[in-house]
């Protein structure tokens, strides 16, 4: 492979792609799957809220909260180190 190229595996094929399309399509998969995540995370709250209320248990207290991004932890690890 050329420096130049990465070699990618596609259903058990190696291809050899320029780097620039192979990190392209790496950022346009993460994007999805995050998407896909966040979509899941919603679902999953209302889903154990209405488990919750069939239960006659009282809402779960912080379970609505979002997780940080990596650009909060890198300032909060930031303010961490001094």
């Amino acid at each position: 492979p050329s420096p130049e190229k990465a070699m990618v595996c596609f259903g058990g094929m190696f291809i050899e792609l320029p780097k620039a399309k192979t990190r392209e399509m790496l950022r346009q998969d993460q994007e999805e799957l995050d998407e896909e995540i966040n979509k899941l995370r919603k679902e999953l709250r209302v889903k154990v809220n209405r488990l919750y209320e069939a239960q006659g248990k009282p809402e779960l207290k912080g379970f609505n909260l979002n997780p940080m991004s990596a650009e909060e932890m890198k300032l909060i690890n930031r303010i961490l180190e001094g």
